[in-house]
């Protein structure tokens, strides 16, 4: 595997946590079989990330992995579509304030809040936007790269400048081309292969 690509880190460079997040994903939240997809594609691997994400281990050694890649992107916030990234925002936030190195997190709904304020934008405060920002857009997992893009457009509509994506695991199925096209490189921890 190639650092060199933005992919991850290297087998041999990946520390006891990486490895260890790679073992609770392949026994917590990976699958091989006939799956339809989010994106409609059939697959053999299938990948459902919150029963790691979830998981007080998982999420503490994913926020970890995360936070790695996050500090050397050097961005302002850090955010998502929901469903897949919601977790993450959460362990993110937490650990990187009891690390004393706070990270500002946001989630995008998939549609404005039908009441109250009506938000797509979900985590900022009273006053504060994303305009002029740096965002580093989140997701588990990236098959087409749909909802990194989406979360992205999202935040850029709101002002801030996104040129790159994290997952957990790239499954290499035409997200990162897909990204690459619209301005975002995609970052990953894991890639689908490792697990076949």
């Amino acid at each position: 595997m190639s650092a060199a690509a933005g992919q991850g880190l290297p087998d041999t460079t990946r520390g006891i946590g990486e490895s260890e997040l790679f073992e609770l994903i392949r026994d917590r939240s990976f699958r091989r079989g006939k799956f339809t997809l989010a994106s409609g594609r059939e697959s053999e691997m299938y990948f459902n990330l919150k029963p790691t994400m979830m998981f007080p281990r998982g999420a503490r050694l994913a926020a970890g992995a995360f936070l790695e890649r996050i500090r050397a992107e050097g961005v302002d916030l850090v955010g998502g579509l929901e469903m897949g990234a919601v977790p993450l925002m959460g362990s993110l936030a937490a650990i990187s304030e009891m690390e004393g190195r706070p990270v500002r997190t946001f989630f995008v709904r998939k549609k404005p809040k039908q009441h109250g304020t009506r938000e797509l934008i979900e985590g900022l405060g009273p006053g504060e936007t994303l305009s002029g920002s740096r965002a580093l857009i989140l997701d588990d997992v990236a098959t087409t790269g749909g909802s990194i893009l989406d979360a992205a457009r999202a935040a850029r509509d709101a002002g801030a400048s996104v040129n790159a994506g994290l997952v957990l695991v790239d499954r290499e199925e035409g997200a990162a081309d897909n990204l690459e096209r619209e301005g975002i490189r995609l970052l990953s921890i894991f890639r689908g292969r490792e697990f076949l």
